[in-house]
């Protein structure tokens, strides 16, 4: 195992480098940073100084590299906005994005497995139906809009909850609960399929007529083996759910990477951009990592050296 996570670290710079070349060649794809950050009163030495603050009199293939050399050492260059390190800024962002997509990931890994269990228990009946209808419509509903109808019925309706913003638990749950939506309908429906399908298995028919109660063998022999499916699915959303935290702190003002995200690509703020950018990318990087780690411990039966 440790041999593994070495080899899955080792190609992380690969990973990072490739981040690095796209954020790059997508930026100076849009234009020219220093004539949408300085409005129409700027002088030639502001655009001078500007220039040369964001090495953009040099070469492209030699920008890159400047780059590459900086990013090596963790620093992405001074803000345009905040007049301060860019890593800092992103890292001051860090820890909302953090507890707002570990909110949102554990309700929807609760409320998805809970609901995919009681999909497959009583399946073709009423409870299936009925959280299967809500699952896949759930599939269907965009985050924004579902975020604007919270707020519009919880907020400014029955006046339980704040509008925005970043504080107590209460200004936590709606955006949870909206990080929560995009995830929760998959994570139901893997389950009901893994739980299922597990169900007509060898062991599980064994365990049954040797008189074990339909609960221990749900406990004991099902959802051990319905854990892996869940997982390797994980992995894969890990990405849905960054991209969704993004959406989310925009509509509640979530003080989070991803609205400085948004925020600094409206003002073209390129040093903050290419460091959001990364901090994502080793955020799912390392996520990925650990899903991977974990289905090997659960299951001794996956082994990748």
């Amino acid at each position: 195992m440790a041999g593994y996570i070495l080899r899955r670290l080792a190609f992380l710079p690969l990973t990072l480098l490739i981040v690095a070349l796209a954020t790059f060649i997508v930026l100076r794809l849009t234009g020219n940073p220093v004539d949408i950050f300085l409005d129409i009163n700027r002088t030639p030495e502001q655009v001078t100084a500007l220039t040369q603050r964001l090495h953009l009199d040099q070469p492209l293939p030699v920008q890159f590299l400047i780059f590459l050399r900086d990013l090596l050492h963790g620093d992405f260059g001074e803000s345009l906005q905040f007049s301060g390190s860019a890593a800092g800024v992103v890292w001051d962002r860090l820890g909302a994005t953090l507890q707002l997509a570990g909110a949102g990931l554990a309700l929807a890994l609760i409320l998805g497995i809970a609901g995919g269990i009681a999909c497959a228990v009583w399946r073709d009946r009423a409870v299936d139906a009925a959280i299967s209808s809500i699952a896949v419509a759930g599939q269907s509903m965009p985050s924004f809009w579902l975020g604007i109808l919270l707020i519009e019925f919880f907020a400014l309706q029955l006046h339980w909850l704040p509008t925005s913003g970043y504080g107590d638990l209460r200004h936590l749950v709606l955006p949870a609960v909206t990080l929560a939506a995009i995830l929760m309908p998959n994570f139901t429906l893997i389950t009901r399929t893994a739980v299922i399908e597990l169900m007509s298995e060898q062991f599980v028919v064994t365990g049954r007529s040797k008189g074990l109660s339909r609960a221990r063998v749900l406990a004991t022999h099902i959802l051990p083996n319905a854990v892996n499916p869940v997982l390797s699915f994980l992995g894969i959303q890990i990405g849905t759910l960054m991209a969704g935290s993004i959406v989310t702190e925009t509509i509640y003002a979530w003080p989070g990477v991803g609205r400085l995200l948004i925020n600094s690509i409206g003002h073209r703020d390129v040093p903050v951009v290419e460091a959001s950018v990364f901090a994502i990318a080793i955020i799912i990087a390392l996520s990925n990592l650990v899903v991977d780690v974990l289905q090997m411990l659960i299951d001794p039966r996956i082994h990748r050296g």
